[in-house]
């Protein structure tokens, strides 16, 4: 009897069985989905005759890599996310001081090295050498950064499901785009322009779903993306249709100093300097880093307020939220209409960057990335939500690059086409490893940062 609890307790403590099972289950599953779409191809041989190339090897390191990833995480991450969640439940003592002290000076590092990055990226690759880098790594991770943080008001603070936020990032650049060519306006004027069309655009979305939530709140904002993405589609008078709008005007320093070369106060005729096309794209990435700040400034403030407050409520308990005496439907439209305003902020900024917009550029699968970074940043936390960005955006463009692949995988392979493929395993990997995010943080902005006993006097009844 001794003997066979023994055992019991041997088994049930060596994780190494069940990781080499789960293993054995998880290559089996992974060779029947990729044994079509990784090890048969379809080719054309010399007298153009459809062959099938057949590519085992590579099945062979997709089904070996997803048996390792599965018993690593059977064998160790699964214990110690268990482990995790049994410390938790214990008293610990509370320290506050330290890790916000910490968390404030890699903030303030992370801001100066951005300032500094476009300068550095200069000193390293040289002017013309730098396009890539600051255009591609710079100014399009922080567009979506700057779009997820506003994303964020909706999702993260008031817990409202937005799956049309694109719509709101469509107003803006076709506000922008619309104005500035046919009446000339400064991209000054037409930034706040936007912003208040596209938060405008928010208030009528929020009237609609004032009595929605969960999973009818997203078919509605869902509806209201595609909505939005056809009737640009289709008003051809107004919107040019599928064929998009060019010519769109470039940004200009407050009219003092343009990018145009053909102006007479264009930037290298007013100081003296050899032309160069990184001019412009240097000054877009500070624009949007500023533009990116104030969005984090702004929701920082704003979650101290009491809409802010009364924000977090709502995503808590929308019935407790009303027994309090908050007003929904204001907390609700007042969370649509700022998180739409830095939409269309973006989504200006996005058309003098590209100088063209189309309908091409506002798909479901914008607002779907977008809202994934906010999960996987880690819903109401900014600095998780800039990280997940960071990933997500600079990791796909890593992944264009990445052509020393050809060399482990054979020349027909092509980085672009198992992009997304690896993007989608590195999402699950990244939720089952934090399922709250990368810096998950639902704590209120009011709370008790001592952790105090109370006596058993005040909780009978009638007293707490």
């Amino acid at each position: 009897m001794v003997q066979a609890v023994s055992t019991n307790r041997v088994e049930a403590g060596s994780p190494f069985p069940r990781a080499i099972r789960e293993a054995l289950y998880a290559g089996a599953i992974s060779f029947g989905l990729f044994v079509l779409l990784v090890g048969l191809k379809t080719d054309q041989n010399i007298r153009n005759e459809l062959i099938i190339v057949q590519r085992w090897g590579l099945l062979a390191i997709f089904v070996v890599l997803t048996m390792i990833g599965r018993f690593i995480h059977v064998a160790f991450v699964g214990p110690a996310l268990e482990e995790r969640k049994r410390m938790k439940g214990k008293a610990v003592p509370v320290i506050a001081a330290e890790p916000s002290y910490l968390r404030k000076n890699l903030i303030n590092l992370s801001i100066v090295g951005l300032f500094l990055y476009p300068v550095a990226i200069v000193l390293l690759f040289g002017f013309q050498g730098s396009l890539k880098w600051v255009d591609n790594f710079g100014i399009q991770i922080l567009i979506y950064v700057m779009l997820a943080w506003g994303l964020n008001i909706v999702v993260g603070l008031a817990g409202l499901l937005d799956l049309g936020y694109v719509a709101f990032y469509a107003v803006g650049a076709y506000s922008y785009a619309l104005l500035g060519t046919e009446f000339g306006w400064s991209f000054w004027i037409l930034l706040p322009a936007a912003g208040a069309m596209a938060a405008f655009w928010g208030v009528i979305l929020g009237f609609p779903v004032l009595r929605l939530r969960g999973d009818y709140l997203a078919i509605v904002t869902l509806a209201f993306g595609e909505i939005i993405r056809l009737v640009l589609i289709n008003w051809r008078e107004v919107t040019n249709g599928s064929a998009g709008i060019s010519g769109i005007p470039k940004v200009s320093f407050f009219g003092l100093i343009s990018f145009n070369v053909s102006d007479d106060n264009y930037i290298a005729k007013v100081f003296d300097i050899a032309q160069s096309g990184a001019y412009y794209k240097i000054f877009l990435y500070y624009l949007i880093l500023l533009l990116a700040l104030l969005t984090a400034f702004v929701t920082i403030r704003l979650r101290r307020m009491p809409v802010g407050r009364a924000w977090e409520a709502l995503r808590e308990d929308e019935i407790a939220c009303r027994s309090l005496g908050i007003n929904t439907t204001t907390t609700k439209l007042t969370a649509f209409a700022t998180g739409a305003m830095f939409g269309g902020f973006a989504g200006s900024f996005f058309a003098a960057r590209q100088g063209f917009v189309s309908p091409e550029s506002f798909i479901f699968l914008e607002s779907a990335i977008i809202l994934a970074i906010v999960v996987l940043g880690g819903m109401g936390s900014l600095p998780g939500i800039a990280v997940a960005a960071l990933v997500m955006i600079g990791g796909t463009e890593i992944l264009r690059e990445m052509q020393f692949l050809k060399m482990i995988f054979g020349p027909d392979f092509t980085p672009e086409l198992y992009r997304m493929l690896l993007f989608g395993m590195a999402m699950v990997i990244v939720m089952i490893w934090k399922p709250r995010g990368f810096v998950g943080s639902r704590e209120p902005t009011a709370f008790l940062h001592k952790r105090k006993a109370v006596a058993g006097s005040f909780t009978k009844e009638g007293h707490g």
